[in-house]
């Protein structure tokens, strides 16, 4: 055995000798730090390497790519689904308790919840309410539950005999807490009679303000509305107050996470290395019309094809000369292509002939709809009409038209 001298100085040498490395490892550092070119160079290299100089692939051969993955631990995805369906009875016994449910967790919930409504809600009345879409239009949405139970109401003849409704105006036109006010007095055991709300994303874009919220929140306390709603972002619980979770919405909270990808609800998002355009454009549009109505779409039709054909309406420029101080005064015509738009009461004379709308106020409706998805631009023509354009080129308008079917 060595001396424990031995031993001590054996430990010391060998410290030394890391200590040496890491100097040495130092001393290089700074040495190829110093080897570097200026400031101004670096600053000039830097310049010339930009984001926007990346050639991105297009947003179509990129979403097919990602199709081509194969989707990975299948069946236990199968099982986990399985085991949520076997907690249908459950959900169902909470709604007509008068709860509020509320899925959160990691993957998208629109099929499993569009399942549970289709096989499990068939005794009420569902409205489905697309959370992910840039924008909704809420009041509609609380004036279609009115008039449904408005409808109930006259084909069951439960009204008191001599006594009339307080809103004697079509819902759409009444203000928002004269509807909830109705919808409060709607009381009823028939289980038929009940709506239930089922909304994606209640944490989606345009559901994320404390107006929106509030809406809802009145909607969901009502007798006979119950709410099933999903979420995913990870501070939605921050959208309400005590008194909207407890006393308005009654969330009975669930966990399922369902590991689905978010087809549907990220068309609206961008992909960070795709390229953007008309595409991603187009198939956004498609995806909105979809969720409306066929009178709807059929209205967004007729525009279109009158866009497609008028699309090189000729106008005129005229520049006075004089303001650019020239000698003779005189007027400069200049011929340009350029649609300017439908005539809103071209629109509602064609539409009429067609049987889409019935009234203004129909097709006013449809209107409201198409501006809040930002389907439509509306601008006054020269002679004070208000006209209607689609904003997409000709190819992307025909190739919506081609998909839409």
């Amino acid at each position: 055995m060595a001396p424990r001298g031995a031993r001590a100085a054996a430990a010391a040498s060998s410290g030394s000798e890391d200590e040496e490395e890491e100097a040495g490892f130092s001393r290089s550092y700074f040495l190829a730090k110093e080897k570097e070119p200026s400031s101004g160079k670096k600053r000039a290299r830097a310049a010339a390497g930009k984001l926007s100089d990346l050639k991105l692939v297009d947003e179509q051969v990129l979403r097919a790519s990602l199709a081509e993955i194969p989707p990975k631990h299948e069946e236990e995805v199968e099982a986990l689904t399985r085991s949520y369906k076997d907690q249908y009875r459950n959900w169902l016994f909470e709604l007509r308790c008068g709860f509020g449910l509320l899925m959160y967790g990691f993957g998208s919930k629109k099929q499993l919840l569009e399942d549970f409504a289709s096989t499990t809600l068939t005794d009420f009345t569902v409205i489905v309410i697309n959370g992910y879409l840039p924008s909704i239009n809420l009041k509609q949405v609380v004036a279609t539950i009115a008039e449904m139970f408005w409808d109930q109401a006259n084909s069951k003849r439960k009204r008191q005999p001599g006594t009339r409704s307080q809103l004697s105006q079509p819902f759409p036109s009444q203000s928002f807490d004269d509807i909830i006010s109705f919808l409060k007095r709607q009381t009823s055991d028939d289980v038929d009679d009940q709506v239930c709300l089922l909304i994606h994303n209640i944490d989606g874009p345009a559901l994320r303000d404390a107006e929106s919220q509030q809406c809802l929140a009145q909607v969901s306390c009502c007798p006979q509305v119950r709410v099933v709603a999903s979420t995913d972002h990870v501070n939605a619980p921050l959208l309400w107050d005590k008194k909207m979770v407890h006393t308005q919405y009654r969330w009975s909270w669930y966990h399922i996470p369902t590991f689905a990808p978010y087809k549907v609800e990220c068309v609206f998002y961008p992909l960070i290395l795709a390229s953007g355009g008309h595409a991603q454009t187009t198939k956004t549009a498609l995806v909105v019309l979809q969720s409306l109505t066929p009178n709807a779409q059929s209205v967004f039709r007729v525009l279109a094809e009158y866009q497609l054909a008028n699309e090189k309406e000729e106008g005129e420029f005229i520049v006075d000369l004089d303001s650019w101080k020239s000698s003779d005064g005189c007027t400069l015509i200049l011929h340009w292509f350029c649609f300017s738009g439908m005539p809103v009461s071209s629109l509602y004379t064609k539409c009429r002939e067609r049987f889409l709308v019935s009234s203004q106020v129909t097709l006013n409706s449809h209107l409201t709809e198409f501006k809040d998805h930002d389907l439509v631009k509306i601008r006054k023509h020269s002679d004070g009409q208000d006209c209607l354009r689609i904003p997409l080129v000709s190819d992307a308008l025909e190739k919506l038209l081609q998909e839409l079917g």
